[in-house]
């Protein structure tokens, strides 16, 4: 099913434009407010990102297997996901 490959090369070229975009689009919030919770969500969004990116470069480039650009891809997600948190708890503070 050369098909698949396909979809997932589609889809991480997505995800790596939208969250590259939402990256950009809270660093420029940042900029302009100086808030850290917004520095904050866009660091986690590019972890994010990065995270889908080397998930994908993982698979393609490296002939890595499919469990290990998995694990790459979910502690990034992880790790990303946390800081968006922490930043959502740094605008209550």
């Amino acid at each position: 099913m050369i098909w698949i490959g396909t979809a997932v090369v589609v889809m991480k070229t997505v995800i790596l434009l939208l969250g590259s975009g939402i990256t950009y689009i809270a660093y420029k919030a940042y900029r302009r407010t100086g808030a850290p919770s917004l520095r904050a969500l866009g660091i986690g969004f590019g972890v994010i990102t990065l995270g889908s990116l080397l998930a994908g470069v993982a698979d393609q480039l490296l002939s890595v297997s499919l469990e290990m650009g998995v694990l790459i891809n979910s502690v990034l997600v992880a790790i990303g996901f946390a800081i968006i948190m922490y930043s959502l708890y740094l605008e209550r503070t």
